[in-house]
């Protein structure tokens, strides 16, 4: 029942931050939308003489800006409470772990937001601007190009998650690598295969059967991929430094005496 009584503080907690940045973040929701339009809106002005001088995006039902603006202040209020859930999470299960897995524990989180900011932030400052110039390069003068403001959020939004996604990439091999499980020896091997299947997860992950959205999504997986290999090159060594070490100790613990 103590357990119970600590989960459920810490529940609490958690959704009582998650409640005021949503109160915070929607209010704040037209600004966040904005800065979102921002890749869209400099891919438009290189197309104006095509698609006109302004931007417009359309609202084709009544309630679709309600649940738009809702749901940019839900997905904003996630990411602006996700620390502090993190950190209730973190004290509920950190008195069960012993001090070095609390320490890895923390590195390892960490590193996971890092890798995921970067990710997103990559997505949004580099992908997204030539992802939606090449998209509106298929508009003409007679086509009135009228950009849906959910499906806008959605294409944005899933983007964003899915590079930041891809970029837990290194993360995922050093705590492979570190529990032996695979070693740069066999990611090298398997590099050629895995380009194959980041231009595959590119097709299934971005929205469209573009060749630049897949690029801009397979490229940076394939680095990723080989930066990984260094760090699992230098995670197995060191393991298998210790693991050698222990050997030549039990060993010289086993000769005789010169005695």
């Amino acid at each position: 029942m103590q357990h119970i009584r600590e989960l459920r503080d810490r529940v609490r907690n958690a959704a009582i931050a998650f409640v005021i940045a949503f109160g915070v973040c929607w209010y704040f929701s037209h600004d966040i939308y904005d800065w979102l339009k921002v890749p869209l809106r400099e891919a438009w002005m290189m197309h104006k003489d095509t698609l006109g001088p302004t931007l417009h995006m359309q609202i084709n039902t009544v309630t679709l800006g309600f649940w738009v603006f809702m749901s940019v202040g839900l997905w904003a209020a996630l990411f602006v409470a996700s620390p502090f859930i993190f950190h209730q999470l973190w004290k509920f299960i950190a008195p069960g772990l012993y001090k070095r897995e609390r320490r890895v524990g923390v590195l390892f989180a960490i590193a996971s937001a890092v890798c995921f900011i970067a990710g997103a932030a990559f997505c949004y400052f580099y992908c997204l601007f030539p992802l939606f110039n090449y998209m509106l390069g298929y508009a003409d003068t007679e086509t009135v190009f009228l950009p849906n403001i959910s499906d806008y959020f959605d294409l944005t939004r899933t983007m964003m998650i899915a590079f930041g996604a891809v970029f837990e990439m290194p993360v995922l091999i050093f705590f492979l690598a570190s529990i032996g499980l695979v070693t740069h020896r066999s990611l090298w091997r398997f590099n050629r295969w895995f380009i194959v299947i980041a231009f595959i997860i590119g097709a299934v992950l971005t929205p469209g059967p573009d060749v630049v959205s897949q690029l801009l999504m397979a490229l940076p997986m394939v680095v990723l991929y080989n930066m990984s290999i260094l760090i699992a090159y230098v995670v197995t060594r060191r393991r298998e430094a210790r693991a050698k070490a222990v050997d030549q100790g039990d060993g010289d613990e086993l000769k005789p005496d010169d005695d």
